[in-house]
Parts: C-alpha cells; structure tokens; sequence
C-alpha cells in the first residue's frame, strides 16, 4: 500500500494489529471503535484504556517500500520509564512550559477537500501548578460568540466571548489517555482526544452564538460527529516567531476523513492570519509551493509500548507534476548510525485542492503553505490489519518546512510521531 509505504520513510517500524478489528453497528452501518483516550468536555468523566500486554506486543512489523509488514525483532525500551510511561517529570514540565501563556488566533474549519466553511477568534489561556508529579496544566479557551440575528439591542457593541475548560493535562492524562508524542528541542508535538467537544464549541458559539438551539445538526453548520472514530491533533511551532499552527484531523465514525481543524496562534499581542501567510501563488495553486526537491533530517520517536526508542535519518523529498495532472513523488531515508537506505515511490492525481495517492491516501492542501494527508478510509486499512498514518505539513517560507506523522496501528493506538525539518534545494 503506497501510502503505508510513505509512512516509513523516517519511520522505521510500524505495526500490525494482533486482534480483530473493533466494529460495531450503528444504525446498519458498521462504526469503527478505537481506544478510549483524553476526555476535553469539562464535566464528562474518562473511561480507562486496556494496556497492551506483552503477550499481544511480542512480534511487531516494518512496513516496506512495496507497503507489505515483515516482522522484525523486538528493540529494548531503553529510553522508557518503569511501567511503559514514555514522559518523565522534566519532559513534561518542557511540554507545560512550551504550552503556557496567552495565545490569541483564528480557528479554521476546512472540509476534507480543503475548502474553508468557517473561520472564527479565538483567545487560549494556558498556565501550569503543583510540582514533580502533582504538576498540571490548565487551559481556557475563549470563542468569539458569533452576534445574534434574531435578538438586536442597543447595549454596548462589545463582542462576547464564550469560555471552555479544557480538561486538565498531568502525568497521568499524558501517558494513558492523550499519548502525547512531545520534541522538546523541535517544539512539535502529537497527541490524542476522545472526543471533538471542545471543537464543536468553538463551531457553536463561533458561528450560532446565542442563536444556537442545540439541535444536534444545525442548518448551514457542518459539526464533527459525536462518537468520532480519531481525533487527532498536531502542533508546529514556528521556528523564528512565537507562533504555532495546531492541526486536527477529525475522522467520522466509519474512519473517513469528517473534516480538517486548524488554529493558527500567536503568544501575545496580534493575531495571525492564514492567508496573509500565502504564497505568491496564492489560493489558486496551493500545490505549486510544495513542487522540487526538499531535503533535512527527520526524528522518529517510537510510544512506549513499542519500546520507546528514537531513530534520527536524512530524508530526501521530491514531488513533481507530470502536466497530465498526475504527481510524483519521490522519497528516500538513510538512517543514521545503521545507514540503512529506504526509497518510496508513489503517484497520484490532482483534483482542486485534493491530491489523491494509489493506495488510498489523500493530502488535502490548505493555505498559508499548509497541508494535512490521511488515508481515505481508515477502515480499509483496519481491516487488512494495516498500519496508517496521520500527517501535518507547514511551509513557513517558501524554501522551508515543517511535517509532523503520526503512526497508529490497526487498533488504533499510536506506533510512533515523526517530526521533519526540510529545506528546499
């Protein structure tokens, strides 16, 4: 699967699922059901996680360049902490500190095939108490509240902002249930919620304000399911300005790509916006950006259960178009320390604002040098006990970018996070 076969270029191992796919039927259609993970409705409580024994991690996979798993031997959790915990104390107390202050933005809602459907201000508070590990984050995001057009008064014009606790973060919550893939030094991270409450608060109060009736599918208002099957976020902090873009992938219950997320933040004053970020190209051509030969390095940092382990490797990237609306992309990885060379290659077609790769993986491209990529249909890849990944890209500059994979195996638990940083050449 050539999209699978992306996936390990910088990410030596992935897995294949050992137990059958977790389905279930809702309202005739088969739902595909995933881990529980972090709770963000601030009076819902969390359900426990099922650790994965030993027994079921014994034999783990690589995903080669054709996209079929080989097994591989078991690598030592040399790097992990006694009872699989992948975050020490100091760790987290760089994620909390890399996270606190005042982040003013805009929250962006696309479709998957990258068309915008809402834009709404957002304001996020973040501080941190206690210590060693009582340590605990706090976060507090303020919506815009969109004005009324039903109800007029002649008060005062000032916007209302409606606020949402988000669920406290601690050691606990950042191993069991978020499973955060943290790069302190790169200021990326990875993690996982349960559900997209906090999202669909944003689209409420941002777009229906106090108009909102709490119907369950608002006219003119697409929302995120209820019982999404992924939710996903990454977060590329920028590597000149203190600002950060943090993308969500949201897939619906039947493992297909719902809709794309992004808040675009800035620590203090200002708010940044997406489009002022474009190319000179503009909206018109969001794939032209991303076109040539890109080359960096990229750190793979593998979750505890599967050993915790970290490999660095230098990547080359190259993508090109054909002029038949077809597009090629190239990719290579030499591992270092074993130098081990890994090539991928795949093609694919152009449709707007969507590039379709064989396989069934799909990057939807964004503005302001963004894009995020997915499977099409996560169940397909479930089903055939498959690994799949979960990416995140931001070109800051025109001859610079960030990408950020997530690899979760066929039950839906996190393999690894992989961060790259690429220069074009």
């Amino acid at each position: 699967m050539a999209a699978l076969a992306a996936a390990s270029v910088g990410i030596p191992e992935a897995t294949s699922a050992r137990r059958k796919a977790n389905w279930e039927r809702c309202d005739g259609n088969r739902r595909w059901l995933l881990p529980v993970a972090v709770g963000v409705r601030p009076a819902r409580s969390v359900s426990g996680e099922q650790k994965a024994s030993s027994a079921e991690r014994g034999r783990r996979w690589r995903v080669g360049a054709g996209g079929s798993p080989s097994p591989v031997a078991e690598r030592g959790g040399d790097n992990g902490e006694k009872g699989g915990r992948t975050m020490s104390i100091d760790l987290l107390r760089r994620f909390f500190e890399l996270n606190v202050g005042k982040w003013n933005g805009s929250f962006y809602q696309f479709d998957p095939r990258g068309s915008l459907l809402q834009n709404v201000a957002t304001r996020l508070s973040a501080s941190s108490y206690g210590e060693d590990e009582l340590i605990s984050l706090i976060q507090t995001l303020y919506i815009k509240q969109a004005p009324s057009r039903t109800f007029t008064s002649e008060e005062d014009d000032e916007p209302e902002w409606t606020e949402y606790k988000i669920k406290e973060t601690n050691i606990f919550t950042a191993d069991k249930y978020q499973q955060i893939g943290f790069f302190p030094k790169e200021k990326a991270f990875s993690l996982r919620y349960q559900t997209a409450g906090m999202l669909e608060t944003v689209l409420r109060a941002g777009v229906l304000g106090e108009d909102d009736t709490g119907e369950e599918c608002p006219r003119n208002l697409m929302l995120p399911s209820r019982r999404p099957a992924l939710v996903c976020e990454n977060c590329l902090n920028s590597i000149e300005k203190d600002l950060r873009a943090r993308a969500f992938h949201i897939l619906d219950p039947k493992g297909v790509p719902e809709m794309f997320l992004i808040f675009l933040e800035g620590r203090g004053s200002g708010v940044p916006d997406i489009f002022s970020m474009d190319s000179p190209e503009g909206d018109a051509d969001r794939l032209a950006p991303l076109l040539g030969r890109w080359e960096g390095r990229s750190v793979t940092k593998r979750s505890g259960i599967y050993g915790s382990t970290i490999a660095e490797a230098e990547v080359v990237a190259q993508l090109e178009t054909d002029g038949q609306g077809r597009i090629i992309q190239d990719m290579t990885s030499r591992t270092s320390g074993s130098g081990s060379l890994a090539k991928v290659h795949w093609t694919g077609v152009v449709s707007g604002h969507m590039a379709t790769f064989e396989g069934g993986y799909q990057m939807t491209l964004l503005p302001g040098g963004m894009y995020v990529g997915c499977p099409c249909d996560v169940s397909r890849s479930v089903a055939e006990m498959q690994a799949f990944h979960l990416e995140f890209c931001w070109m800051e500059s025109p001859s610079r970018r960030q990408r950020l994979i997530r690899t979760y195996d066929a039950e839906g638990l996190p393999v690894s996070s992989t961060y790259f940083l690429e220069t074009k050449v």
